[in-house]
């Protein structure tokens, strides 16, 4: 029988999966952070990045409707309510919509899909999918993207406040209360993956489950940065 990894090694190997492919490293991403996106670029990426939020809410229920044990349940719970809100106005997919409206898009261009690519629809239906079929666990193991996140939105909330000041400010809300969810997400996640996968076939399927997130992230701006590179780009013209 193989040996199970201690806690210090399990983690290790989880946070080298960041180290290389995560997607902070990809060329759109670089991009955006250095200040070199177009506007269009900046609403293209905004526009398909919201297919992503609008299924965060359902990727944890799946999450919920397979764990048996009301202990992780209640622990997990929470991530709902932060992106649907408690009620009409509030949560994280609102949050979305007021940075696609200081952009210069619309609720409906969001809503509508309007410019969602064929890859990014395909890249986060096969994540939902993932985390309706595999055990509960390995689907909380490949939301630990999270744990590379909060340093990727300080970076990403720096970047907007000084190369993309054409955006209305206030739009950048989403990115400032993602700065205290993402630690206090991480944490919560990290924490249940080091204690249910708990042998070391689930351990190594937690590495591999946390990795194809990360390809698939990428997936996602490979589609982002082929497609808006060209003149399928909205244009603020085309969003009034």
């Amino acid at each position: 029988m193989t040996e199970i990894w201690d806690r210090e090694t399990f983690l290790r190997r989880l946070r080298d999966i960041g180290k290389d492919r995560y997607h902070h490293l990809h060329p759109f991403h670089i991009a955006m952070n250095a200040g070199r996106l177009s506007q269009n670029q900046i609403r293209g990426w905004i526009a398909n990045r919201f297919y992503y939020q609008q299924n965060i809410p359902i990727k944890d229920a799946a999450i919920l409707s397979n764990c048996p044990r009301p202990e992780v349940r209640r622990i997990w719970i929470h991530r709902i309510l932060d992106h649907d809100g408690q009620a009409q106005g509030e949560g994280g997919i609102e949050a979305w919509l007021r940075l696609a409206e200081a952009a210069g898009l619309s609720r409906d261009d969001l809503w509508s899909h309007r410019y969602l690519l064929p890859g990014v629809r395909f890249a986060v239906d096969a994540y939902v999918n993932f985390c309706r079929t595999q055990p509960w666990p390995i689907a909380i193991a490949a939301s630990l993207t999270e744990l590379f996140a909060p340093d990727l939105m300080r970076e990403r909330l720096a970047a907007f406040e000084k190369h993309y000041t054409w955006l209305v400010p206030d739009g950048l809300q989403y990115f400032r209360a993602r700065l205290m969810q993402a630690r206090r997400d991480s944490n919560e996640g990290l924490e249940l993956t080091l204690t249910y996968c708990n042998t070391r076939e689930l351990q190594e399927k937690a590495v591999e489950a946390l990795a194809f997130k990360c390809d698939l992230l990428w997936a996602m701006l490979d589609a982002i940065q082929l497609a808006y590179d060209g003149a399928t780009q909205p244009s603020k013209e085309e969003t009034k």
